[in-house]
């Protein structure tokens, strides 16, 4: 992970800028799923049920949502072919795999905070110990 030092504070307009940006990307990869289903579907495509196993917790329903959104905003395809049941197959576009760069920087700040959790927890027991 890049950790930025000596660098001058930006401006105020560049701050207010970049927060907008911000605010518009979560606004689009709001709630907790979006971007799990992404990365998902990021390895390979998938059916509605394989989805639903590969990221646990998640409900049909709300993944028939969120899968919905993620179509609408154009990060996934639902392909749907004529066979006998129908098949529907959900991918990601290239504006999705845009988001890989994000998704590994998110993987690697989520590492370290669970690292500095345990770290956090073993002191606790060390201090509740002595």
């Amino acid at each position: 992970m890049k950790v930025i030092t000596d660098e001058p504070l930006p401006s105020k307009a560049k701050c207010a800028g970049s927060l907008k940006n911000v605010l518009d990307a979560l606004y689009v990869l709001n709630g907790k799923w979006k971007l799990a289903l992404i990365f998902s579907l990021m390895g390979s495509s998938k059916r509605f049920n394989e989805i639903q196993q590969e990221v646990t917790g998640i409900s049909a329903k709300v993944l028939a949502k969120e899968l919905k959104d993620l179509e609408l905003n154009g990060f996934i395809t639902r392909n749907v072919y004529p066979t006998t049941p129908v098949s529907i197959i959900y991918e990601t576009t290239g504006y999705a795999r845009t988001l890989r760069t994000v998704i590994g920087e998110l993987s690697a700040w989520g590492q370290q905070h669970r690292e500095k959790i345990k770290q956090s927890m073993r002191k606790q027991v060390d201090i509740a110990k002595a």
